[in-house]
């Protein structure tokens, strides 16, 4: 446990909370959301932390008291309590370790989920509507809120490519692990020899940032309408209320056409856009940390294999840390948590591995 690292946070905390008593930061109001902010996201582990350091007091006048001659019965309730206070110790440490994971500290943030058919035609775009419906399942189930940015179906009712934002206790703590490429493998209605096909979708999860967290020139940005090419009637065919927007220095592209006002359009495409901006930053950023710092549940790439749903087995396997489950029907009904729950205690065991 990094005790120079926990006395760096409690001197950080310290050192917030007499700026946010200060006239002057109260006076910026941006400046002091960004501030409490940061005091909000360090302040569990810092409590954890001078718990600790009672504890241990507690635990070291105990250990000096003993060092004394006592009666025996006296001895043995000294050495019960001791025991109990070198219990709460450890229950104390695991409760920090699990504080200072970045998991932890970016558990509420609001997501932007991403998701695209892959290989297997139709096919492919009806998973990937089974997953975009599990995950809407799953929000539910968790009282979060779902709204959806932009959506382009197929021919077949399946879905091409779909972004929706998710807000909620836990929101990326629980689905921070289901970028990458989700695989399934069933009989499809129209296979008449009942053969089984294997088609893909490709899931990305991406923080949303704050506009003061994240911000965009304008100077980058290209940005065109045009007119809907979805179904939707008449509104939807006489105004050219769809946007493009071109950030021009790293050529990512979004766009938005499901509302039929050209601003909301605008302004959900500019979410999903700046989001992508600091996923990419991220990444970047991810890269320069050393292999051993990396929680090893899986890279996130989304080129990577990273779960199998098999109907004929009715199996829902990820492939990061071999968990396999039977309930595949539960799971696609929103009943997520059993996989969820496997890959934050993977990625909680990694990093304690890391730490030591």
């Amino acid at each position: 446990m990094f005790i120079k690292e926990l006395e760096i946070l409690e001197a950080r905390y310290e050192e917030l909370e007499g700026l946010l008593a200060s006239p002057d930061v109260l006076s910026d109001r941006e400046r002091s959301h960004k501030l409490a902010k940061e005091l909000s996201a360090i302040k569990e582990p810092v409590a954890l932390f001078r718990e600790y350091k009672k504890v241990l007091k507690e635990s070291s006048d105990l250990e000096a008291l003993l060092e004394g001659k006592h009666d025996q019965e006296f001895g043995d309730l000294a050495k019960k309590e001791l025991d109990e206070l070198k219990a709460k110790e450890e229950g104390i440490k695991e409760k920090i370790e699990s504080a200072l994971t970045q998991e932890d500290k970016d558990a509420d943030r609001d997501i932007i989920v991403e998701i695209r058919q892959g290989t297997g035609g139709d096919e492919a775009g009806l998973f990937a509507a089974d997953l975009y419906r599990m995950y809407n399942k799953y929000a539910a189930k968790k009282g979060w809120k779902a709204e959806l940015i932009s959506s382009a179906t197929n021919e077949s009712g399946g879905i091409k490519e779909v972004s929706f934002a998710v807000k909620g206790k836990d929101v990326y703590r629980r689905l921070k692990f289901e970028s990458g490429v989700h695989r399934v493998q069933r009989v499809p209605a129209t296979e008449a020899q009942g053969r089984i096909h294997t088609s893909t979708a490709t899931v990305a999860v991406l923080i949303e940032p704050e506009e003061v967290e994240f911000s965009i020139d304008p100077a980058d940005l290209r940005i065109d309408t045009f007119r809907s090419s979805g179904p939707g009637g008449q509104h939807m065919q006489k105004t050219d209320s769809a946007v493009r927007i071109t950030h021009i220095p790293s050529g990512v592209v979004v766009a938005c056409q499901d509302e039929r006002s050209q601003l909301k359009n605008k302004l959900k495409a500019m979410r999903v856009l700046r989001a992508k901006l600091l996923d990419a930053k991220k990444e970047a950023e991810s890269k320069k940390i050393s292999q051993e710092r990396k929680m090893q549940v899986g890279s996130g790439d989304r080129s990577e294999k990273i779960r199998t749903y098999n109907f004929p087995d009715r199996r829902v396997t990820d492939h990061r840390i071999n968990f396999t489950t039977h309930a595949l029907e539960a799971v696609l009904e929103g009943e997520f948590d059993v996989i969820s729950d496997a890959l934050i205690k993977a990625a909680k065991d990694a990093s304690r591995g890391n730490r030591e």
